[in-house]
């Protein structure tokens, strides 16, 4: 691989050269790597702006075992985002490949959420509720049920028309059972796997409204301005995981408010390399488990480096020069 040009990988080039079912499996094996101590996580780092609703980004990482190190950029604004993931090659430096990482980003975010839903859920849950429909919703939905195959879904988003559009879209890619709903509580009521993919400010989950025996996945409050679930939720959770915790001590409000900066409080959170690593599994006897995702770059590169496996056996991707490696004299 050392030895190989540098390719720029397209969105759509992404999509054919791994499935979500594989990009699970690589999400694995990164996680793995991670718990053997062949894998670093950079600090994620946002900064926002336009009343905090345009955000620009960067995450990134090392898998000194697999021979990568990179970070992926991106600027969310209300008209939209344009991410990139930028590979090197951790032991000489050289500039791997440039990702167009859209595609790639809903990918890992839908895995990662997968990856904790086989770990976590119960083993014959087969039924989800979904609230919030915008961009990663659909992956979200088709993250569980790579792993858990399902007979039913509930919907709910609070604007109605979002609502039929989304659950349209589902009916048409999955042949399960699709329902909308008109509240939150009714979504949830009675549902063994819960994802919360939303931009919410204000707490819009509590315990009170789940299940016992249920695995939520929260998604969506990824900087501090962001919440999904009440405290209570924290508090009723039997096995607390997360993807990365250094981001969630530092990002999510809602961890933050239960846990402070008391050391001890945070043992009982625990990071999903090292759920992954033990096999996973339900605790016996558990009331519930709930997963935070963050976002982190080991996430990003561990599907990266199976789509560059693929792209130079396949001759996929456009050849990009080489930076030039000394600098030119600018005086």
């Amino acid at each position: 691989m050392a030895d190989e040009e540098a390719r720029w990988i397209t969105e759509s080039e992404v999509v054919d050269l791994v499935s979500l079912r594989e990009a699970i499996a690589a999400l694995e094996r990164g996680l793995k790597e991670e718990h053997a101590g062949q894998a670093v996580n950079m600090n994620k780092t946002h900064a926002a702006w336009n009343r905090k609703r345009s955000t620009l980004h960067a995450i990134g990482a090392v898998l000194e075992g697999m021979g990568i190190a990179g970070t992926k950029t991106w600027v969310h604004t209300p008209a939209g985002a344009c991410p990139l993931l930028i590979l090197f090659n951790s032991e000489n430096g050289r500039l791997m490949a440039v990702i167009e990482a859209f595609a790639l980003g809903q990918m890992r975010t839908a895995g990662i959420s997968g990856v904790a839903t086989r770990a976590l859920a119960h083993e014959k849950a087969d039924e989800m509720a979904i609230v919030g429909t915008g961009r990663q919703a659909l992956a979200q939905v088709a993250g569980v049920h790579a792993v858990r195959p399902l007979k039913r879904l509930r919907v709910y988003s609070p604007n109605p028309e979002h609502r039929k559009v989304f659950v349209d879209k589902v009916r048409s890619q999955f042949s399960f059972d699709v329902t909308a709903t008109n509240s939150v509580q009714q979504a949830v009521e009675g549902v063994p796997i819960v994802t919360l993919v939303t931009r919410a400010t204000e707490p819009f989950l509590s315990s009170a409204m789940l299940a016992s025996d249920c695995h939520v996945n929260a998604v969506g409050a990824i900087t501090p301005e962001r919440q999904e679930f009440a405290q209570d939720v924290l508090e009723r959770s039997t096995r607390i995981v997360v993807d990365n915790l250094d981001s969630v001590r530092r990002l999510s409000r809602e961890f933050i408010e239960q846990f402070g900066d008391d050391d001890n409080k945070w043992r009982v959170v625990q990071p999903l390399s090292a759920v992954v690593a033990a096999g996973g599994g339900r605790p016996p006897g558990a009331d519930m488990t709930l997963f935070k995702a963050m976002g982190m770059g080991l996430s990003d590169l561990a599907l990266a480096q199976t789509i560059l496996d693929r792209t130079y056996s396949r001759g996929a991707g456009r050849e990009i020069p080489q930076p030039k490696k000394q600098p030119l004299r600018f005086f």
